[in-house]
């Protein structure tokens, strides 16, 4: 169990202060928010996308569909590589490939390596052996070199990490010039009166279906209370102009209950 330091805990030994950071509704220290994460989607991977379709009653399908609608990959036979981060066990990259002409490729970029075994394991039943690799890495500091992808998507994800700062200035170097940054995550309710039907079904409902199917709800208590801890689409926008990136958007879904912000290296 983690469990808050206090002030002197922290300055034992005449150091500086730890930083702090949320999991969840939970102040843990920066340092430790990658772990937990971590042992959160390990413990999940191999019911993830069930547990997709179970929480969002199948909704997240149409939802990713809807950023391959957008991101438009190319059909015709020009090279164009997608980076898919915190993407582990395929689902956006085989909608990619699925869309996209023969010579796309796509890089699949995860933390969690069980999330990314899911992912391989899925990759081999649909043959696309040469067109997709698979990744171990940090979204905050991507093992890539500058300028090598087309386009980058991630798919919630982002809540995830512990500096979404950073991993929006990495997102924005690994892209080339003119590539296109894309972002679907859970977000901000704006029709009135469904703000509350959302929260009480989020609260009461998806712990009790995670532990049905996995055995355990914590991991989905953090993952509803993370959905909370996210920025709105107008701050979100903004960071994403922080970063760097241009002609900046987004289209709410279903209500706001999701919504994918999409981004320019100019």
């Amino acid at each position: 169990m983690v469990r808050r330091m206090s002030a002197d805990a922290k300055n034992e030994g005449g150091g500086a202060p730890a930083k702090e950071t949320h999991f969840g509704f939970r102040t843990v220290a920066e340092e430790a928010k990658a772990g937990l994460v971590h042992e959160v989607f390990e413990h999940v991977a191999s019911r993830y996308d069930l547990m997709n379709d179970l929480m969002s009653g199948g909704l997240h399908r149409a939802w990713k569909q809807s950023m391959i609608d957008w991101l438009n990959p190319p059909r015709k036979a020009r090279p164009f590589h997608l980076i898919d981060v915190a993407g582990g066990t395929g689902d956006i990259a085989f909608r990619f490939l699925e869309r996209a002409g023969e010579n796309a490729q796509v890089t699949v970029c995860d933390i969690n390596r069980h999330m990314l075994g899911v992912g391989r394991g899925r990759a081999e039943a649909k043959q696309f052996e040469g067109r997709i690799e698979f990744a171990c890495g940090d979204a905050e500091t991507l093992p890539f070199p500058d300028r090598a992808f087309d386009a980058y998507t991630i798919a919630f994800g982002i809540r995830n990490v512990t500096h979404i700062d950073r991993a929006l200035k990495d997102a924005y170097r690994v892209l080339k010039p003119g590539g296109r940054f894309l972002c679907l995550e859970f977000s901000r309710v704006t029709l009135p009166g469904i703000d509350d039907i959302y929260d009480a079904y989020s609260f009461a409902a998806i712990p009790r279906m995670g532990e049905w199917v996995t055995g355990d709800g914590a991991p989905y208590q953090y993952l509803v209370e993370s959905i909370r801890r996210f920025p709105d689409q107008e701050t979100f926008k903004r960071m994403i102009e922080e970063a760097g990136f241009g002609r900046v958007s987004y289209r709410n879904l279903t209500g706001g209950v999701a919504a994918i912000h999409s981004g320019w290296r100019l």
